[in-house]
């Protein structure tokens, strides 16, 4: 099939050599060359601009960092809605409002194209592994066309509702990914203080009730002192402004949300940003005096 990518950062790059390895024809476009220049040398065909992807392209799938890259790439002068033609599809895999992936779907309709909004979890690891899972909103016949290309890089792949649905459980998913995040690091300097091992509590409560993906995911992390960024405190701080906004638009209130940004945002103040998320723990770790990994004996 002739795919498109757009969007060719941590996940969007390995996601583009997964079709490229499932022997899809890939034209490729991002804002940084580097990158579209080192998959032309694995087979994919370098293009210029939204338009110019979507004129080779079948199918064409986004992976943006935030919304108004998504706004600017879907509705620019050389972007893809304005370029698109009966019977493409147009697919964001970014992590966006559904209100952004609603007017995405209604500017395709108005050319004849479809779209999808399949939004990704897993992280930089999952896209190498080709194992993400991609939370689909849109029409059942669109999904089933797209769905070969999706098996290329996923492997939980569901549709999950119609347009934007897609794009509300990747919030609800950040929201969880945020306040356990946050409850991890309170735990693991609570126990380091108390004298706990870090290794040992690590051991323990993976096999516990109090486990969860971020726990196992990033205590190591924190132990090996690593932040070098998968997914950062930044990216983290960006979706809970889209989850604030989500609640006010839906009047649910979000208060262990608040406090995730909260948090997330004390942790940038103090220049972690640019940090993985277990960075989360290094304010903290200074207000207690005790730095998780280095175990103290009481």
């Amino acid at each position: 099939m002739n795919v498109g990518f757009i969007g060719l950062g941590k996940m969007g790059k390995p996601m583009a050599r997964h079709l490229l390895r499932a022997g899809h024809r890939v034209t490729v476009h991002n804002r940084s060359r580097a990158a579209v220049e080192e998959l032309a040398r694995e087979g994919a065909v370098p293009a210029f601009s939204p338009a110019e992807v979507s004129a080779a392209s079948d199918i064409v799938l986004t992976c943006l960092t935030n919304t108004q890259s998504v706004e600017d790439v879907y509705f620019g002068p050389q972007g893809l809605i304005p370029a698109a033609r009966p019977g493409q599809i147009l697919v964001d895999h970014s992590t966006v409002g559904p209100a952004t992936s609603r007017a995405c779907a209604e500017g395709a309709r108005a050319k004849g194209a479809d779209f999808l909004d399949a939004p990704v979890s897993g992280g930089p690891a999952g896209a190498e592994a080709g194992t993400l899972t991609i939370m689909v909103g849109g029409e059942p016949a669109t999904f089933e066309r797209a769905l070969p290309v999706f098996q290329a890089y996923g492997k939980n792949i569901r549709l999950v509702g119609p347009t934007g649905i897609g794009s509300v459980i990747k919030l609800a998913n950040q929201l969880l990914v945020a306040i356990n995040m946050a409850g991890v690091v309170e735990a693991m300097v609570l126990g380091t203080k108390a004298g706990a091992d870090p290794q040992v509590m690590l051991e323990v409560l993976s096999t516990s009730f109090g486990s969860s993906a971020m726990l196992t995911r990033s205590v190591p992390m924190i132990l090996q002192r690593n932040f070098t960024p998968g997914t950062s405190v930044n990216l983290i701080l960006k979706d809970l402004g889209l989850i604030r906004e989500l609640g006010k638009q839906e009047t649910v209130r979000l208060l262990m949300g608040s406090l995730a940004e909260e948090i997330f945002g004390e942790a940038r103040a103090e220049g972690y940003g640019e940090d993985d998320m277990a960075g989360l723990v290094r304010p903290l770790e200074r207000l207690a005096g005790i730095q998780v990994g280095a175990h103290e004996k009481r």
